[in-house]
């Protein structure tokens, strides 16, 4: 009886062996529409069954309660799994579980996705519930960066200041002064700007702001190329100083007395009392007049004289009235020289020098003209006025008259002044005067900061 049940459980072991080295042949299955890759390795010897490794499955996705009617079938070791989820994420993650559990081969997942309905607002909620915690979650580093964004602006401000001192002393240029010393405050600002961003966690887009600094300056610089070389052109006018406050310049054949430089214009009061506006750009790419800077002034004008006058005697006559008149400079000497012979007449062209700091040119040049015309009158040099020849042909009858005493001329009346008259009234400059008429206007660029107020001669207005 014993070796009976000895050879019949060998016989059983033996077929056992036998039945677990056979190849497993697994079925054909009705391939999936979008099949995943082939697995790299299959197991030949299952430790478990398919339908333990399908209720194992179906157990857990029920368990979860993310998945509606769930369903897992497991032939050869392939599962394959059934049902509804919500998101896209809880499927795959159906998937890996799958995957990773022992003794599965390969996953085909048909689970669908639930269509949301129109009156779902959870996944908004969620959304907004997202954006709440990320918020209350950075706003500690916001209240930092903010904390940090002031103080870099008292820094770049006080930097700005220290630079201004500096600069001070060894730049000209109040203009200039002002531009370094924004211009470092500025660069320091952008630094701690940098350092604002790294704390936010965006160091991408802070390098991102300063790689492309340089290249948005270009931009501007070409957009706003007028702005920028009027500034320039004001940098470079504060810093060679054609010109100070309350000279009277010409530029353009635009004659008035400077009141001030900004940095986009500079503003004249012309002789009437205008204001008039010139752009820096155009100051200082022309030909910039400035009768100040040699305050002797050289003017003249033309008196004819009839041909039977003696040229020398009417010059010593003009010379020495110019020679007594106080606002008429001796050095350089004036001059009294022919200009041209004219049919009836000879021209003599007058010059002579003021100093335009202390007298109107144009003031002096009427009282000069008035003089001389007064002593040609009295020392009976004559001036005719411009003559016209006439030709007349045929022949013209001439009576002959007896010839008649003319008349007396009545005494020339005496001078109220030697020098000036009512109606020049004193010859000084009306420099002054145009100056105070600029202070009861209006300035139409009241508030910019006069680069010339270091070189005032006048007090700005």
């Amino acid at each position: 009886m014993v070796n009976n049940m000895r050879v019949f459980l060998f016989l059983l072991l033996t077929s056992h062996f036998i039945y677990s080295q056979e190849e497993i042949v697994p079925q054909k299955t009705k391939p999936s529409e979008e099949a995943p890759p082939a697995p790299t390795k299959i197991e030949i010897k299952p430790t478990a069954r398919d339908f333990e490794i399908a209720q194992r499955l179906e157990a857990i996705l029920q368990a979860t309660g993310w998945f509606k009617n769930p369903k897992v079938q497991v032939k050869e070791g392939v599962v394959f799994l059934f049902g509804e989820t919500k998101k896209e994420e809880l499927k795959k993650w159906a998937q890996e579980l799958a995957s990773n559990t022992r003794d599965v081969s390969a996953v085909v997942n048909k689970i669908a996705l639930e269509k949301p309905s129109i009156w779902d607002f959870q996944p908004t909620l969620q959304g907004l519930r997202k954006q709440w915690m990320d918020l209350i979650r950075i706003l500690p580093s916001f209240v930092f960066a903010l904390l940090v964004f002031g103080l870099t602006w008292l820094v770049a401000k006080l930097c700005a200041s220290i630079f201004r001192k500096v600069f001070k002393k060894r730049v000209p240029s109040p203009l200039l002064q002002e531009v370094l010393a924004r211009g470092l405050g500025f660069l320091v600002f952008l630094f701690g700007f940098y350092i604002i961003f790294r704390i936010l966690g965006l160091t991408t887009i802070a390098i991102t702001i300063l790689g492309g600094t340089g290249a948005l300056g270009i931009i501007l610089g070409i957009a706003f190329r007028d702005i920028t070389e009027n500034l320039l052109a004001s940098i470079f006018l504060s810093i060679h100083h054609p010109f100070k406050n309350g000279d009277l310049i010409e530029i353009e054949k635009i004659q008035g007395y400077v009141q001030r430089l900004t940095i986009r214009s500079t503003v004249l009061i012309s002789l009437d009392g205008n204001h008039v506006q010139i752009p820096n750009a155009t100051v200082y790419k022309n030909t910039i007049l400035n009768f100040n800077v040699n305050p002797n002034y050289q003017t003249n004008f033309t008196l004819a004289i009839g041909y039977d006058e003696a040229i020398p005697t009417a010059q010593e006559i003009a010379l020495k009235v110019l020679s007594d008149h106080p606002a008429v400079l001796k050095e350089p000497e004036p001059w009294v020289l022919v200009d041209s012979l004219e049919n009836a007449t000879v021209v003599l062209r007058i010059y002579f020098w003021i100093n335009i700091t202390e007298h109107s040119w144009l003031k002096v040049k009427s009282a000069v003209m008035r003089l001389i015309k007064r002593a040609f009158q009295e020392a009976h040099i004559a001036m005719p006025g411009q003559m016209s020849e006439i030709s007349i042909q045929g022949e013209v009858p001439v009576h002959l008259t007896k010839e008649e005493k003319k008349p007396t001329k009545p005494p020339l009346p005496k001078e109220p002044s030697p020098s000036a008259t009512s109606g020049e009234d004193d010859l000084t400059s009306e420099a002054k005067d145009i100056q105070e008429q600029a202070r009861q206007s209006r300035t139409p660029e009241k508030g910019e900061e006069n680069l010339l107020n270091k070189n005032n001669h006048f007090p700005d207005s």
